[in-house]
């Protein structure tokens, strides 16, 4: 999965290549798996030792859904567009804040960039913090732990404030019965 750099002759070059879903292993930075192979269409700029990529990262990714837990298959197509520079450059110097320029900033070290490592990456930053398998997913039940996509429990859900225990005892109990005073 390395793109060797010394082989790109001219100023611009166009990278087509296909992975299967095991070459992008997640290392367990998120819940999520590539389920098909991953497709890269990078076109290349060069420009001395500094390198543009732009282009797509197609693939579909297996997530599981925060409020039902079942899985689900996400489509992804990203627009990826990075710039890479020699690993040398890299002087990680005293703190600075980051500009949006250095998040789209790479860097590469034996003329070798890493399309596993970027493909990863890119996933990763797509990946939303609570992917939903549909924007009207119920979830589990809090109480009995049944999938309320599927059926009704019929349990009471109602939060209550623990903080306010205390106050619900010196209340008297609600009755069923409402009775009129005379």
């Amino acid at each position: 999965m390395l793109l060797d750099l010394r082989e790109i002759r001219g100023s611009e070059a166009v990278v087509e290549r296909s992975f299967p879903p095991s070459a992008i292993v997640n290392r367990g930075e998120s819940d999520w798996v590539v389920a098909t192979p991953v497709e890269l269409k990078l076109q290349i700029r060069k420009d001395g030792d500094k390198y543009r990529l732009f282009g797509q990262v197609v693939t579909t990714v297996r997530r599981e859904c925060c409020r039902c837990l079942k899985p689900f298959d996400v489509p992804m197509e990203m627009d990826v567009d990075l710039r890479y520079l020699p690993q040398v450059v890299n002087t990680g110097e005293s703190e600075h804040e980051i500009s949006e320029d250095d998040l789209a900033t790479a860097f590469y070290r034996d003329y070798q960039i890493d399309l596993g490592d970027m493909a990863r990456e890119q996933l990763q930053l797509a990946s939303p913090m609570k992917p939903l398998c549909r924007e009207d997913c119920l979830g589990l039940c809090h109480v009995c732990g049944a999938d309320r996509n599927a059926v009704a429990c019929g349990c009471d859900t109602a939060w209550h404030d623990p903080r306010l225990d205390g106050l619900r005892k010196l209340l008297p109990e609600p009755t069923d019965k409402i009775t009129e005073k005379d």
